[in-house]
């Protein structure tokens, strides 16, 4: 454990990527052999499930540090981290009673405490807090609380793996993709491993295009689609079994049972890559259904006959990536999509569709059809280099997505909170508010798009004019006013506005704009009328 808390440490402070790579590869070349597999788990997103709650933790914190509720309270909400709070706040301790045990010990220790009672929790938590010092009772704590954000990104846990190896980061990626359970697997049998027929590829991601790769786009080289808003994933089907895969690495298979009719009709020893949407299949094309349609679907144990009828799911296919049982993602992009025309047109089912190219002549052209991307229900264009191969993770130079501009409506600021992390000290977090005649309603969140100098500048106007306060909320002077932007829209019940939004985030900070010249609740819901327009079919010809 002593050894995982400053791997930790190293991982957390440093802000360069060789550090970080070699730091985890000296981890790998000390580690017990049991801990180096729940390393990679926890850094590709596969803790341990939460053996107890968090209340309980802050509860025996503040009985052991001897503390009142408030202290407790204002401490957390100044820190930002409950597992680092807990770590700040309990007793110190004489160094010569800490313990040696591995990290594998403690991770047994929290799984045997799944269904014990609370007392035998508290025991053991405590006696653990105990034997460790400051730095291994923080990544002890966040075991049982949360993700390790520490700036370590799957890419960086698998080319640290490949370095170690001696493998091509490309292999690496795909043996520790999947469904594979730290719990009954070692390091060396995931790197070996080749039995998983659900294994999925790693996805091959986009960055946004920049001014001068812009420039060179022609159409004799590239070929764009629509870019879909839906969930990224992966068909697979090996061994008369299909398996989907989202690209967070979830099975989904069961959420989406219509897609199950794919299993009898697809080629055995296949995987498509592509896009789940919410559709509506007309002789001429596939129409798109807005995202908040497919949240409805997202999640959900039981699948109804109703969801089903208002929500029916297809897969929008846009790569293959195996066929015949031959991983194909060294062949370009050119030929890999001949094939999956071919499959597609030999399939002949609704819940199968491909995604359509859109055809250009200029670059001129192209930035004319990005504009109508929203009749289409789409985010813009995808644009990708015709002798390109399908790569892993996120790689400049051969897909490039172009959004379009993002929808915006101008707000004032009426509630803050302090932020997590880095910000844990300063207000970063912003409730915004429309007019709804004399009244102002309140319609979104949103905690990114400011420079650090402009988040110094609203903490401090925050401070001198809080109005009142709720836990770590505090009502603001409704003076300053922002443009938010988003990419979607949609009806909500849930919210006293009556809509929702997709990826809220301030734009611009407009100092030029007075309280009384921000947008109203009825410019908020004709943005939501024309957003929600219908779309025309997909491959409809512009």
């Amino acid at each position: 454990m002593k050894e995982f808390a400053q791997l930790v440490a190293i991982l957390a402070t440093s802000t360069k990527t060789t550090d970080k790579l070699n730091a985890l590869k000296e981890y790998l070349a000390t580690a017990a052999e049991e801990d180096k597999i729940w390393v990679v788990a926890i850094f590709t997103g596969r803790r341990p499930r939460r053996p107890l709650s968090t209340t309980l933790l802050a509860s025996w914190c503040i009985e052991l540090a001897g503390l009142e509720h408030w202290l407790f309270s204002e401490s957390y909400h100044t820190v930002g981290d409950l597992a680092e709070t807990i770590a700040l706040l309990l007793p110190a301790k004489d160094s010569s009673i800490y313990s040696s045990h591995t990290l594998s010990h403690y991770i047994n220790l929290l799984r045997s405490l799944y269904n014990v009672e609370e007392q035998t929790k508290k025991e053991k938590v405590l006696q653990c807090w105990a034997e460790m010092n400051k730095s291994e009772i923080f990544v002890f704590n966040k075991l049982i609380t949360g993700s390790f954000r520490i700036g370590v990104s799957q890419k960086t846990m698998v080319n640290a793996l490949a370095s170690y190896y001696n493998s091509p980061p490309s292999e690496i990626a795909l043996r520790i993709s999947g469904n594979w359970d730290p719990e009954t697997t070692t390091l060396q049998q995931l790197l070996n491993s080749t039995t998983d027929i659900s294994k999925p590829y790693p996805f091959y991601l986009a960055y946004a295009i920049d001014e001068d790769t812009l420039q060179s786009i022609t159409p004799n080289l590239w070929q764009a689609e629509w870019k879909w808003d839906g969930i990224r994933g992966q068909i697979i089907k090996r061994n008369n079994e299909i398996f989907i895969w989202s690209r967070g690495e979830e099975l989904i298979t069961t959420e989406f049972p219509e897609l199950k009719a794919l299993e009898t009709k697809l080629p055995d020893n296949i995987v498509l890559d592509g896009e789940i949407l919410c559709i509506r299949c007309l002789p001429e094309g596939f129409i798109p259904m807005p995202f908040s349609v497919l949240q409805t679907r997202t999640g959900r144990k039981n699948v109804t006959k109703k969801h089903l009828e208002e929500s029916p799911a297809g897969f929008v296919a846009y790569d293959i990536l195996e066929y015949n049982g031959e991983d194909i993602r060294h062949m370009p992009i050119s030929e890999r999509r001949i094939l999956l025309e071919k499959i597609v047109k030999e399939v002949s089912l609704p819940q199968l569709q491909i995604s359509p190219l859109v055809e250009f002549s200029s670059l001129n052209e192209l930035k004319d059809k990005r504009s109508q991307s929203s009749k289409f229900g789409s985010e813009g264009l995808m644009i990708k280099k015709k002798s390109s191969q399908y790569e892993t993770g996120r790689k400049r130079g051969n897909w490039w997505k172009w959004k379009i501009d993002p929808l915006t409506i101008d707000a004032v600021l009426v509630y803050a909170q302090k932020g997590s992390g880095r910000r844990s000290n300063i207000y970063t977090d912003y409730t915004f508010a429309v007019k709804d005649g004399e009244r102002l309603i309140t319609f979104a969140k949103a905690y990114s798009g400011l420079t650090d100098a402009e988040f110094s500048q609203v903490d401090n106007f925050v401070k001198k004019n809080s109005i009142e306060k709720f836990g770590p909320v505090r009502t603001v002077k409704p003076e300053l006013v922002f443009e938010i932007a988003f990419e979607g829209i949609a009806e909500s019940k849930r919210h006293k506005s009556g809509v929702a939004l997709r990826f809220p985030r301030m734009s611009r900070w407009r100092k030029d704009k007075k309280p009384e010249d921000i947008n109203t609740l009825d410019d908020l819901k004709e943005i939501l009328k024309n957003y929600n327009r219908n779309f025309r079919p997909a491959n409809e010809k512009l």
